[in-house]
């Protein structure tokens, strides 16, 4: 049997062949090089949501009218912490949503009808729908330790905050961030107004 020998390529031939193959190798190096850029951002913008700008979903409708539940919102962790202010804090392996009210130092005390008094001055508070004492383990008034932040939320009759003993005042190195931005439900998409 006759052996089929194929032809030898020419010299065109060879060279289409090589600058065919420097332009796949070409071509996979770009693919590489954009895959390793894309996950370089990537890994810049998980860290930066966690570390900068850490977003949570409000699971319960605790700082109604200000934020219902289920709407996700973009907070800053760096900044000043003043009274009105909401804020994401850690506590018992979840994250709490809920207004400043008073800072270290200041006196807290609520009557019976659920007007909050700091320093024995009524505190202003139009974002309330309803003035509601409700339930507290601790005494008033109570002073807050320096340092500290006596937070509430803004729909008092369902809100476990800081009237709660084991909750307590709220250590600075408890906070996750202020709200800065609500980005869904798109409709209501805007910046978290604070007190």
């Amino acid at each position: 049997m006759k052996a089929h020998t194929l032809p030898n390529p020419t010299l065109d031939q060879l060279e289409r062949e090589i600058r065919r193959l420097n332009t796949v190798k070409e071509i996979q190096k770009a693919i590489m090089s954009a895959l390793g850029t894309l996950l370089v951002f990537a890994a810049l913008a998980v860290l930066t949501s966690m570390l900068l700008f850490p977003v949570y979903k409000m699971q319960q409708g605790s700082m109604e009218p200000a934020l219902f539940e289920d709407d996700m919102v973009i907070f800053a962790s760096w900044g000043e912490i003043n009274r009105g202010d909401i804020i994401a804090f850690r506590y018992n392996n979840q994250v709490l949503v809920k207004r400043v009210i008073a800072t270290g130092g200041e006196v807290v005390d609520i009557t019976k009808d659920g007007t909050v008094l700091i320093n024995n001055e009524p505190l202003d508070e139009p974002y309330l729908k309803t003035h509601y004492l409700g339930e507290s383990s601790i005494g008033f008034p109570y002073q807050v330790p320096a340092q500290k932040y006596f937070v509430m939320g803004d729909n008092r009759v369902s809100s476990t905050d800081s009237r709660m003993g084991a909750i307590g005042a709220v250590d600075p190195n408890q906070i996750a961030g202020k709200a800065v931005i609500r980005v869904w439900p798109f409709s209501r998409i805007g910046l978290v107004k604070h007190g």
